[in-house]
Order: C-alpha cells, then sequence, then structure tokens
C-alpha cells in the first residue's frame, strides 16, 4: 500500500519512532486479517450453539450476541489486543509530535493559499465532545498544551493513517474523495457554488471538494481549535483554499439558505441524540433551494446479520464511541423529515471507496477495520 504523503505540516518520525509505528500498524493489519475472522467461528461453533441450547432459539440482536460472546477466551483476547493496539498507536505518535511541537507551532503560521482561519475562544464544547477522548486519543481532540497549538490535529493526521491500516489513502481522504466520486457519478450536473463541511477535523476530507468543485467557495467548522489550527495549515501547505472557523455544526453563525452542499465524514456518530437532530435541522436552514446534504458514515445496523452487528458495535464499548450504537440505529428518514426534508428527497446508499486498496478489505465488519468492506454510507438529502 501508499506510504502516507509528506506535506509541510505532517510530523516528521525518527528511525525508531517510525519503526514503532510501522510495528503497530502491522500489529493492526494482522489482527483484522489473521485475528479476527476466529471470533465468527468462535461463534458458529461455540457461542451460537451455546445460547440456541439455552434459549432455544438463535439470537435476535446484536446485544443477545454480546452476551453469548463476552465470555469466550477467543473473543476477549482480540478485543484487548484490539484497544491495546489503539493506545499504542496514538503513544507512538505522540511522542514524535511533542518532539517537534514547537516547529510544527512556527511552521502553521505560513500561509499561501489564501484560506482563512476564525476562531472562538467563547466557543462552548459540547458535553459529548469533552466528556471522553474520542477514539481513545489522549486529550481529546480539543486539548490544548500552549499558544496556537496544533498538537492534537498532528497527532490525528499521523494516527488516522496508522489506525486505517493506509487503506484511507497517502492523504487519508477515502471519505471525502469517495462521496465526491459518487456526487459526480450520480449528479454530473451539480455545480455547488459554496460548500460546508461539518466536524471537518484537519480536513481531510475538506480537500477532496476544492479539487472536485476549484470555483467553489469551501467552508469547513469543528469545536476544536488546535484541529482547526492545524487543518488550515495543511490546507495552505497543500495549496488549497479553505475558509476554516471554529464552530457548532448544531448551531452556526451562517445565514440561511448559505451553501448548496453540506457534508459531513464520520461525524454524526460522535454527536447525541439530541445533538443529531439539531445537525440536520441546522444543514436544511443552510441549504439553498436544490442544495443537497451529504453525511458518510459506516453502514447502519438495519439489515446486518446479528453477529456482524455486534462486531461493528464494538467501538460503542471500546473505543470511546459512546454514541455510536445508539446513532446506527436511528431511523434516519423519519430524522431528514422532522428536519423539513421531503420524504422522496431522502435516499441512503452504499458507495464504493475511491481507492482500490480499501475496496479490496477484508470485506468484515469490526472494530478496527475502519469503514468496514470497502463502502461508505451515505446519508443523501435535497432541499
Amino acid at each position: 500500500m501508499a506510504e502516507q504523503t509528506q506535506h509541510a505540516m505532517l510530523p516528521r518520525a525518527s528511525h525508531d519512532e517510525l519503526a514503532r509505528q510501522n510495528f503497530v500498524q502491522s500489529l493492526k493489519i494482522h489482527l483484522a486479517t489473521k485475528v479476527s475472522p476466529g471470533n465468527e467461528r468462535v461463534y458458529e461453533r461455540d457461542a451460537k450453539p451455546r445460547f440456541e441450547r439455552e434459549h432455544r432459539r438463535a439470537p435476535r440482536d446484536r446485544h443477545e450476541v454480546r452476551s453469548a460472546m463476552g465470555a469466550e477466551p477467543y473473543y476477549r483476547m482480540w478485543s484487548a489486543l484490539q484497544r491495546t493496539s489503539q493506545e499504542m498507536m496514538w503513544d507512538s505518535v505522540a511522542a514524535s509530535v511533542e518532539r517537534q511541537r514547537e516547529g510544527l507551532v512556527a511552521r502553521s503560521r505560513s500561509g499561501g493559499a489564501g484560506g482563512t482561519l476564525r476562531l472562538d475562544p467563547a466557543l462552548e464544547l459540547p458535553e459529548y465532545h469533552a466528556s471522553v477522548d474520542i477514539h481513545c486519543q489522549p486529550g481529546g481532540y480539543h486539548t490544548e498544551l500552549g499558544a496556537d497549538d496544533v498538537a492534537a490535529g498532528a497527532i490525528y493526521d499521523r494516527a488516522v493513517y496508522i489506525y486505517a491500516m493506509g487503506r484511507m489513502g497517502p492523504y487519508n481522504d477515502d471519505i471525502g474523495r469517495s462521496a465526491v466520486n459518487w456526487l459526480m457519478r450520480e449528479h454530473p450536473e451539480f455545480k455547488p457554488a459554496k460548500i460546508l463541511d461539518l466536524g471537518c477535523s484537519v480536513g481531510h476530507s475538506t480537500i477532496p471538494y476544492v479539487e472536485a468543485f476549484p470555483e467553489a467557495e469551501v467552508y469547513a467548522i469543528d469545536v476544536a481549535a488546535p484541529m482547526l489550527r492545524y487543518a488550515h495549515a495543511r490546507a495552505e501547505a497543500l495549496g488549497m483554499r479553505v475558509h476554516f472557523s471554529q464552530q457548532n455544526a448544531e448551531r452556526t453563525t451562517f445565514p440561511d439558505a448559505s451553501f448548496d452542499l453540506i457534508v459531513s465524514h464520520i461525524l454524526l456518530h460522535e454527536t447525541s441524540a439530541r445533538a443529531i437532530r439539531g445537525v440536520i435541522t441546522e444543514c436544511r436552514r443552510l441549504l439553498r433551494p436544490g442544495g443537497m446534504m451529504i453525511h458518510a458514515e459506516v453502514p447502519q445496523f438495519e439489515g446486518l446479520p446479528p453477529y456482524h452487528a455486534f462486531m461493528l458495535d464494538w467501538d460503542t464499548y471500546n473505543n470511546n464511541e459512546p454514541f455510536w450504537g445508539r446513532y446506527h440505529d436511528f431511523d434516519l428518514a423519519a430524522l431528514a423529515a422532522e428536519a423539513g426534508f421531503k420524504p422522496e428527497n431522502v435516499r441512503q446508499i452504499m458507495a464504493p471507496s475511491a481507492f482500490e486498496q480499501a475496496r479490496a478489505r477484508t470485506k468484515l465488519l469490526q472494530g478496527g477495520d475502519f469503514g468496514g468492506a470497502g463502502t461508505w454510507f451515505l446519508y443523501v438529502a435535497r432541499a
């Protein structure tokens, strides 16, 4: 697989740091391809028959599969290694970033592409964002270690490549690129003049929209200042003009009917039952007539066999993603209707990954096999 592309903001690893990072990535690949498939064998051979003997029926949902699998030594071993690999990943990258944090801050002050950055120190972080270290990233996305800090963004940029096992492409932009490919293939006539990316983190998935629609104004928001500083500096280093601002996607400062296209990429599952309603309602307010929202996620639980839903739900309990399971049970069509979208204008589809190495994944839905099966779920609605 291709190596992560080096740009001006990506932290440079020393020989020993890179060796450790490569080890963690190799461990994740081994767990995903060699160890995880054994869970299904254990389920079919031991856990499911035992459950059927006790209940005289097969498990009906992921919760019952969890009750059957929770005591299985093989599953407990895999789950412990999976969580350990996640913690090792953050540690291996954080050491590299901390060593060169001041240099990264200095480089982040360079410009060149004409993008902008607007921060709001008074913005209140939503509880669902501040109460857990999402994905187990120490300090979460918002913690600042000093003035003008970019460490959280730098750690995230490098760690996501390891987390996804390189399968999101050399710029970690598979989600955005896959959504753009679907949009241009299915709606070639759609030419948005103004685009908004919600919960942009470091802008991985923002950049494909700048490339696909070079005449458009592209805006991106997030609640975490160090992620936004890094995102802005990264975009400038790549020569991509984006207007970043620190805002909550539930209630932005943009006027009504400001955008032709509003997108997000694995944002919705990191909110809450109340917040997700606010985000979709805000999308409806901000869209111009005929405009479109596209939210890219991993598949919903509906229609999945109970075992695969159970494996996909691993993050809820083991990776600091408390809203993961609840989100994947949401009735998204009803949610869009509540926000004012017409039912006939709402779609839920699976789009293939933009990268061949992602389409050739393990084909398993499991914690850590990011995206699962080389496709992305798109929640689409048109105003």
